[in-house]
């Protein structure tokens, strides 16, 4: 039986606004360089992998309103930016993730009075990343909360890399943290992303030692000292699959 699907019901994060809703469309790519090494006794080309890039390309609509679009691309910051692309929005559904540098938000006002913005984010570092979603798209928390686990069906001994988006956030203070488990009942932290203690939207992405096990459940949890009202996120994970790669 098939396993196609369709693009219907995606979401994407930019710096921790969530802006799917004024996205018509997104374009990814990323990969590591090809680089020739072909040699004179050959009849076709040889390649290794060189260095890893990304990209994110996306084509949004004029929103003002608080919290999206305009808010979101309209800043043009000189620093780093975390974008991600969700596949659907549920559990173990696929996720981009690319840390990048804005470039532009070119306006398009066509003849029939429509308005567009093309915005492109250049990899920074890191290159682009699938990974798994850790919460169903955006969840929100009203307490801590443990969250439902995924089931990767197997440990993994190569690291991890994981992000977060934050975008809004009422309390005294919210930790959100990947936690891991061998057996789906004791739980230890993997990752754990900066306190929030009111700066949002924002976005983080953290990593683990390319050598460290990573067992085969993963969770988003969220934990607090301060106490906290509501937390709207979302987590993003990426197991590696080699040995040796460094993030």
């Amino acid at each position: 039986m098939s396993g196609k699907t369709s693009g219907l019901g995606d979401q994407f994060l930019f710096n921790g606004f969530l802006v799917g809703g004024d996205i018509s469309d997104v374009a990814l790519s990323g990969g590591p360089a090809p680089l020739d090494v072909t040699g004179l006794p050959v009849s076709g080309h040889e390649r290794i992998g060189g260095l890893r890039d990304g990209s994110v390309g996306v084509t949004t609509f004029h929103d003002m309103g608080a919290g999206l679009a305009h808010a979101a691309f309209s800043p043009l910051l000189t620093s780093d930016v975390i974008a991600c692309y969700l596949r659907g929005q549920s559990i173990g559904n696929p996720a981009a993730n690319c840390v990048a540098r804005q470039i532009g938000y070119d306006l398009t006002r066509a003849a029939d009075g429509s308005l567009t913005f093309k915005v492109e984010g250049n990899g920074d570092g890191f290159g682009l990343e699938w990974g798994l979603q850790l919460t169903p798209g955006p969840r929100t928390d009203t307490a801590a909360t443990a969250g439902t686990a995924l089931d990767n069906a197997a440990s993994s001994a190569f690291g991890a890399q994981a992000y977060l988006q934050a975008v809004s956030f009422t309390g005294t203070d919210v930790t959100v943290k990947v936690q891991h488990s061998a057996d789906n009942s004791a739980w230890a932290d993997l990752i754990t992303f900066a306190q929030i203690t009111g700066s949002v939207p924002l976005a983080q992405r953290l990593a683990v030692s390319n050598s460290a096990t990573v067992n085969r459940y993963l969770r988003a949890a969220t934990v607090t000292t301060g106490g906290f009202t509501s937390l709207k996120f979302a987590v993003n994970a990426i197991r590696n699959q080699v040995a040796g790669v460094v993030f």
